[in-house]
């Protein structure tokens, strides 16, 4: 069974950037069909930001992050990352990295994601 663990996240200046790692152990992400982020406000449920296939590296946005957030794994299949640009306070939220062996057109379903993280906090503020 694999353990993900999140880092890199902060307080941020509206505009500004942040990098966000996700580490396995255990398991490589090559045991798994996808590799997801999702953020979590209070009282709210988890949102859907991007997600990265193992076969293909394929990439999966939210519309409201497309063009300023970028997915991408490196080549030991044990670290996801979330390269976030251009933060908006409306991007506050815990950040969770998941993995998953659902099929490719549930990868936006978070109910699905077999292992999650324990999440880190990114706070933009304007």
């Amino acid at each position: 069974q694999v353990q993900l663990v999140e880092s890199g996240g902060g307080l941020v200046q509206a505009g500004g950037s942040l990098r966000l790692s996700c580490g396995a152990s255990g398991r490589t992400f090559s045991s798994y069909t996808v590799v997801g982020w999702f953020r979590q406000v209070p009282e709210s449920e988890r949102e859907f930001v991007a997600a990265i296939t193992q076969s293909g590296g394929s990439t999966y946005y939210a519309n409201s992050v497309k063009g300023r957030f970028t997915i991408s794994a490196d080549n030991a299949e044990t670290m996801v990352f979330l390269e976030m640009n251009a933060l908006k306070p409306e991007d506050t939220a815990i950040y969770f990295c998941a993995a998953g062996s659902q099929p490719l057109g549930s990868i936006r379903v978070a109910d699905l994601y077999k292992h999650w993280g324990q999440g880190t906090q990114v706070t933009v503020f304007s």
